[in-house]
């Protein structure tokens, strides 16, 4: 579960996974007490203080500039995905109302989703599907408006049998939600989800700890679906422009191949 010092739990869980050697210093002698770097050795390759350094982790200063955090990013060998998160982790929430984004799915998506002939929803930055047509809903129950999939994903046991790469594939998951936190980690539907999840789930709550971050990208999805057996499919998720970071997403197969086929039977199954 969350803690108060999102800042300093970040630097942790990510300075515990560089290995001394992969910054270009010697191991030393005698058993290391601590995975990963030291906070000293992190203070020094960044060029601060070491005292500072545990100031951060501690969560007593929790506002560094933009240069320390670009430092502290290039120690740890983070993305600028994960750059971006930790910056964000630092600036505290503006309060000045601003002109609220669309929350409504615009009619011409619920258009564009009837037409498809393969899968597609839209869900909510937190991963709950506002709509779905017959193709998505005949895939998964994953995908039926007014579920959660990080939820389902995690709480469901028939998610393991379904998707054929569930490590691969909630690692994936929660690491996008990590990325679509930044600038919205104080919404409280994000702190209610992690902290039913945290509770009910160790494989979340393991993956959360982590604080890996990468932003949600096409990726080839591997399914078993129980009337029409393995499917390979293409998961895009396209931002939905003038709402309040709806995604619309699709799942397609590569022409020709059998996945393709199962998934034009999964047409006709659904429409009969």
């Amino acid at each position: 579960m969350e803690t108060s010092n999102a800042l300093g739990d970040f630097l942790r869980a990510h300075r515990e996974r560089i290995t001394p050697a992969e910054v270009g210093l010697r191991p030393g002698v005698g058993v290391r007490r601590v995975p990963g770097l030291r906070r000293e050795e992190v203070a020094m390759l960044a060029g601060i203080s070491s005292d500072y350094y545990l100031r951060l982790e501690q969560g007593r200063d929790r506002h560094p500039s933009v240069q320390v955090l670009d430092a502290l990013a290039r120690v740890l060998g983070l993305d600028a995905d994960a750059t971006a998160y930790m910056i964000s982790l630092s600036q505290p929430a503006s309060r000045a109302p601003g002109r609220p984004a669309a929350t409504a799915i615009p009619e011409s998506i619920r258009y564009f989703l009837d037409a498809q002939t393969v899968p597609a929803f839209v869900q909510t930055r937190w991963l709950d599907v506002l709509a779905a047509n017959r193709m998505a809903v005949a895939l998964s129950p994953n995908l039926v408006p007014g579920v959660n999939r990080l939820r389902q994903v995690f709480l469901d046991p028939a998610a393991r049998t379904f998707h054929r790469d569930w490590p691969e594939a909630v690692a994936h998951v929660v690491a996008g939600l990590r990325a679509d936190a930044t600038g919205h980690g104080d919404d409280p539907r994000l702190a209610a989800l992690v902290g039913e999840l945290s509770l009910k789930s160790q494989e979340f709550r393991e993956l959360w700890a982590r604080h890996d971050v990468r932003r949600p990208e096409a990726r080839l999805s591997l399914m078993h679906h129980p009337e029409v057996g393995d499917l390979d499919l293409f998961a895009e998720k396209l931002t939905i422009a003038g709402t309040d970071g709806l995604m619309l997403g699709i799942y397609h197969a590569e022409p020709g191949t059998e996945s393709a086929r199962s998934l034009s039977l999964l047409g006709s199954l659904a429409a009969s």
